[in-house]
């Protein structure tokens, strides 16, 4: 099972972050060069314990759906997305904000199992954990570029 984990420090406090990273306008805004939507569940705003969204965007050439739900949430230190239904067999993304010194460390834990056996995990290896982490990389971008600059609503 590939893990990814990823520290990004960010120059605001933990609940404008944690805030920003459950946002899910600001989602679409990270995602916009795959098209990514929100097409059912908590369509914008802040998602909340117990509440979905299912996403529709173009990775590899390909329109797919992915759902996810909260499952753990303890404002503002941390919250658990996992994947309900999606091309993946599993993942969870585990969100964590640390007051450090005027700012705040955001963590992330992303963890997930490739669906097709043996090919996914040649998968994992050739390029899909790098495009994965990619992605997380440019998320947690624009949400620091949100969060330094007050640009709070969207």
């Amino acid at each position: 099972m590939p893990n990814i984990y990823l520290t990004t420090f960010i120059l605001a406090k933990p609940s404008v972050v944690f805030d920003l990273s459950r946002n899910i306008d600001l989602h679409q805004v990270s995602t916009k060069h795959t098209h990514e939507t929100v097409i059912s569940g908590r369509m914008s705003g802040l998602i909340e314990l117990g509440e979905s969204v299912t996403w529709r965007a173009k990775h590899f050439g390909f329109f797919q759906e992915l759902t996810s739900k909260i499952t753990e949430f303890d404002q503002p230190n941390s919250f658990t997305d996992e994947m309900v239904s999606g091309a993946f067999k599993s993942f969870q993304h585990v969100h964590k904000f640390q007051l450090i010194n005027n700012g705040t460390n955001m963590i992330d834990i992303f963890s997930y199992i490739s669906p097709l056996g043996i090919l996914g995990k040649l998968a994992d290896y050739l390029f899909l954990k790098k495009y994965m982490e990619e992605l997380l990389m440019n998320r947690n971008a624009t949400i620091k570029e949100y969060a330094e600059n007050n640009q709070i609503t969207l």
